[in-house]
């Protein structure tokens, strides 16, 4: 903030800022809800979307039909299994027992219990008979399990291919669809960025600059960070080439401004110093005394030397002598520091 300015003034000022500043901040609000609600515009991809949904619920049907038939498999064989048990128990206590009366029999050679023996001999057989039918039922249990975990397992596979190839043409759209959703932000962002641009050249200096200056800021933050979480993979290109442009661009008017400023500055030195000192206005003068530099040519100037009264660099006249009092004082100086009596035209 510069010193030749009045206090009052440089309060304005800062205040002016600050409104510069809240007008931003709330346009970066409202830009910043709009980049991010863009994506509504497009409609809301899903993988079912691209699947053929009445042969992907024809499919879903068989999987839900065989979990169903495969539990009631699983149930079965389980029946079957315990039965299974159960006869292998029976059969192998009754071989047990039979072998046991069988070594009895042998020691005591008793006629009378061949009888006996071939009933026993019966009972036996009929046991490992109705142990291989419990266990033919459990491999028919286990054949159909089988069969229903392979009709399953088939058609989760022929779903999964399904979705596979749905997959492909939904990253597909998804991408598509993630780059129009870009160019809508890019063509929000860019012509802000442009218009900012416009108004840095143009208007940055104007009465109302308080609204250009928080218009730009909103417009460089809208495209320099608000736009960055959206931005694909090859995003970062348009991102640095804008990026080259501006400076480009910022760079070549820098350039130009500096060699028509220098043009004027020799133009200016040329001049008479009355002359000189007319053009130069009266605030301007007094912050370049305050750098300690020239207010004609802004080249370094030892102000505390009394014995300087011109510049040494372009020869305008810094300090002069009061028409009243005869006291030395500035020559940019509109009363006497001295005496109040104001300076000579």
């Amino acid at each position: 903030m510069s010193k030749a300015l009045r206090w009052s003034e440089r309060w304005f000022r800062f205040g002016l800022w600050i409104v510069a500043v809240v007008f931003a901040s709330f346009l970066i609000g409202l830009g910043g809800n709009i980049v991010e609600n863009l994506p509504r515009v497009e409609q809301r991809l899903t993988l079912d979307s691209f699947l053929d949904q009445a042969a992907a619920e024809r499919l879903r049907s068989e999987i839900e039909a065989a979990q169903q038939a495969r539990q009631t498999a699983q149930d079965a064989h389980d029946q079957a299994q315990l039965k299974l048990n159960i006869a292998r128990s029976d059969a192998s206590t009754a071989r047990d027992t039979f072998n046991n009366w069988l070594a009895t029999r042998r020691a005591t050679q008793r006629a009378e219990q061949d009888q006996e023996l071939i009933a026993r001999t019966g009972e036996l057989d009929a046991l490992k008979a109705a142990e291989r039918q419990a266990l033919a039922v459990v491999q028919t249990q286990q054949q159909a399990l089988l069969d229903q975990q392979q009709a399953e397992s088939r058609a989760r596979q022929a779903l999964s291919d399904m979705r596979e190839a749905a997959g492909e043409r939904y990253h597909d759209e998804l991408r598509g669809q993630e780059l129009r959703v870009f160019g809508y932000r890019l063509a929000l962002t860019l012509p802000l960025l442009a218009v900012a641009g416009w108004l840095f050249a143009r208007q940055r200096k104007s009465t109302w600059w308080p609204f250009v200056w928080g218009f730009i800021y909103f417009a460089l933050f809208a495209f320099f960070v608000e736009l960055v979480p959206y931005i694909p993979s090859y995003g970062g290109w348009v991102r640095y080439v804008v990026g080259i442009v501006l400076t480009v661009l910022v760079g070549r008017y820098a350039i130009i401004a500096l060699n028509r400023y220098l043009e004027r500055q020799k133009q200016a030195e040329a001049l008479p110093d009355v002359e000189r000192r007319k053009e130069l206005s009266y605030d301007v003068a007094l912050a370049r005394l305050g750098k300690k530099v020239c207010p004609g040519c802004e080249r370094a100037v030892d102000l505390t030397n009394n014995a300087i009264d011109y510049c040494p660099h372009c020869g305008i006249c810094l300090f002069d002598h009061c028409s009243a009092c005869n006291e030395r004082k500035s020559a940019f100086a509109r009363f006497c520091h001295a005496c109040g009596a104001a300076a000579r035209s």
